[in-house]
């Protein structure tokens, strides 16, 4: 073997080598090169405390998709952006809910689908959602003598 012919072996050797860790790199980002398998949706909340991008979506206990985006509306709502599989379709009347995983663990959206017939589209919002008990207000009404008490 002559130098041209091992040169030429290493150079391809190194393209692999660098194909396999770009590779790699998108797979762990989970970026999409060739299009996406995954569509969004909005979602409107008086309250999205607690959550945040990144978090994760739930139908019945399944993780089935992730936050993308929490930002606040021209009206004092706050939009939460939902990311999730092309493979599932939600109706118009599905509710989004914030909860809580456990007492004070991480809140999550929970979606209960709806049976209306009618498909959201990519992009659409889901208006029909509750946002998270507020525990700390809560306890700081009872605590501090928010109870309604009868004069006699």
């Amino acid at each position: 073997m002559n130098k041209r012919t091992i040169e030429f072996l290493v150079g391809c050797f190194v393209l692999v080598g660098l194909a396999a860790v770009l590779y790699l790199a998108v797979q762990v980002g989970s970026a999409r090169v060739f299009g996406s398998d995954s569509y969004t949706l909005d979602a409107r909340f008086s309250s999205a405390s607690g959550v945040n991008p990144g978090g994760r979506i739930e139908i019945a206990g399944v993780r089935i998709g992730t936050v993308k985006n929490v930002v606040l509306s021209d009206n004092f709502f706050a939009i939460v952006t939902l990311e999730l599989p092309n493979s599932l379709q939600l109706d118009d009347d599905t509710i989004a809910s914030v909860k809580t995983a456990g007492l004070i663990g991480d809140r999550f959206i929970d979606l209960s689908p709806g049976g209306s017939g009618f498909a959201l589209e990519p992009g659409d919002m889901i208006v029909d959602t509750e946002s998270a008990l507020d525990i700390e207000s809560l306890i700081s009404r009872f605590a501090f003598g928010g109870i309604d008490e009868k004069e006699e």
